[in-house]
């Protein structure tokens, strides 16, 4: 039985100063949580001082939703892990819009019993989402 799927993604070639902005990121996550008719339960964000980047995970419903940034290797690290199946969401275009990243990498884990299939999505392509 199938219980949930996780999506991993990671971007790379990021602005800096995105990856430094919390209001911007708290942003991002509610365009996520809005665009896939998820319901948040509480959240908990952190700035790291100065140069550093930000870390915030967010409870839903459905499971949780968190990231973690590196201005200083230009990078974003996003996990969304929800129970149930949703529309697709197009991490790709949202995350070289939002961020200014060069590329994206999605990788989409079945959770369950039997459900040992992941499916890298090709930075490339043009559907960086999925149906759980």
């Amino acid at each position: 039985m199938i219980v949930g799927t996780e999506w991993l993604v990671e971007a790379e070639g990021c602005s800096p100063a995105s990856l430094r902005d919390e209001a911007l990121m708290r942003r991002l996550f509610d365009q996520v949580i809005a665009d896939l008719g998820l319901k948040a339960l509480d959240s908990v964000w952190h700035k790291f001082p100065g140069e550093g980047g930000v870390t915030g995970l967010v409870a839903l419903t459905e499971s949780h939703l968190a990231c973690h940034t590196y201005p200083e290797h230009g990078t974003a690290t996003f996990n969304l892990y929800c129970c149930r199946t949703r529309p697709a969401w197009d991490w790709e275009t949202n995350l070289k819009t939002v961020l200014a990243a060069s590329s994206v990498k999605i990788t989409i884990v079945t959770r369950g019993e039997g459900s040992s299939q992941s499916k890298i999505q090709n930075p490339k392509s043009k559907m960086a989402g999925g149906d759980a």
